[in-house]
C-alpha cells in the first residue's frame, strides 16, 4: 500500500522539516512527496536533516496549490489540529490506515496533506480533502512538529499495510472529478438562487461533506453533472427571483 500513498506539504516553512519528513517517511517506506509552494527544499539545512532520504528530497514534486497536488488522487485526507464547524468527523491516524488499507489499490492513490508549520491548513483547503484527521495529544499542549505528524501517519500506515484488505474496494472518482462536479453544482445552485449570494462557500461546505461521504464513483459523478446540466437548461429563463 505505502507505494500508492502521497504525502503532501503544503507550504512548509522550515528547511529543516522538510529534511525530517523526507527521513520519516523513508524510515517508514514511503517515497512519494509533494510540496505545495513553500521554502526552498535545497536548502542546506533540508539537506542535512535528510540524511540518506536525499533522494526523496530531489524526487519531490511542487505544485502551485493544493488542487492541482491532489488532482489524481482519489482518497484524500486533509489533518488538523483544531475541531470546529467544518472540521467534524474527524479519524484518528489508526481509523486512517484501516480505512486506506480497505480502498488503497494500484489504480487509487491516496494522499495524506499536512499545513503550515504555525497555522496548519485553511478550511477551505481542508474542504477538498475527503476525509479529515488528527493526532491524539494532550489537552495541555497538543501542537506537533510537522515531521513528528508525518512520521506517526506513516507508521500506521506502514503496520496497516501489512494486514490484507477486506472486501473489493470502491472505484471512487478522482479529487480532479470531484472538484469539477462541485465546480458545476456551485454554479447551478447560484444560478437558481439557492445558495447565500454573502455566503455561498457556507452551504457549499455542508453540500461538500455530504458528497464525499457518498464516495461516489466516476460514473455517477457523471450522472449528477448530467442532471446538473439539465438544470441549467431548464432554468435558463430564470431571472434569480425566488417565488412565493
Amino acid at each position: 500500500m505505502n507505494k500508492d500513498i502521497i504525502i503532501i506539504l503544503v507550504e512548509p516553512q522550515s528547511p529543516g522539516n522538510i529534511g525530517m519528513t523526507c527521513r520519516a517517511m523513508k524510515n517508514m517506506g514511503f517515497a512519494r512527496l509533494r510540496i505545495v509552494k513553500g521554502c526552498d527544499r535545497f536548502d542546506p539545512e533540508s539537506l542535512k536533516f535528510a540524511v540518506a532520504a536525499r533522494d526523496l528530497l530531489e524526487s519531490a514534486q511542487v505544485f502551485p496549490d493544493l488542487a492541482s497536488a491532489m488532482a489524481d488522487c482519489t482518497l484524500t485526507v486533509g489533518t488538523t489540529r483544531r475541531h470546529g464547524k467544518y472540521r467534524q468527523e474527524i479519524l484518528s491516524p489508526v481509523e486512517v490506515a484501516g480505512c486506506l488499507r480497505e480502498q488503497v489499490t494500484s489504480d487509487c492513490r491516496a494522499a495524506i496533506v499536512f499545513g503550515r508549520e504555525d497555522s496548519g491548513l485553511t478550511t477551505e483547503e481542508l474542504s477538498l480533502c475527503r476525509w479529515h484527521a488528527t493526532i491524539p495529544t494532550s489537552n495541555e499542549y497538543g501542537s506537533l512538529n510537522l515531521a513528528q505528524s508525518v512520521l506517526l501517519f506513516c507508521y500506521e500506515l506502514g503496520k496497516a499495510s501489512e494486514s490484507p484488505g477486506g472486501g473489493r474496494p470502491l472505484e471512487l472518482a478522482k479529487s480532479e472529478e470531484m472538484e469539477k462536479f462541485f465546480e458545476h453544482f456551485n454554479a447551478t445552485l447560484s444560478k437558481i438562487g439557492f445558495l447565500n449570494e454573502q455566503n455561498p462557500a457556507h452551504m457549499m461546505r455542508s453540500l461538500r461533506r455530504i458528497f464525499f461521504r457518498a464516495n461516489l464513483d466516476s460514473r455517477e459523478v457523471t450522472v449528477l453533472r448530467g442532471m446538473l446540466t439539465q438544470i441549467d437548461w431548464a432554468s435558463s429563463a430564470f431571472d434569480g427571483r425566488k417565488r412565493s
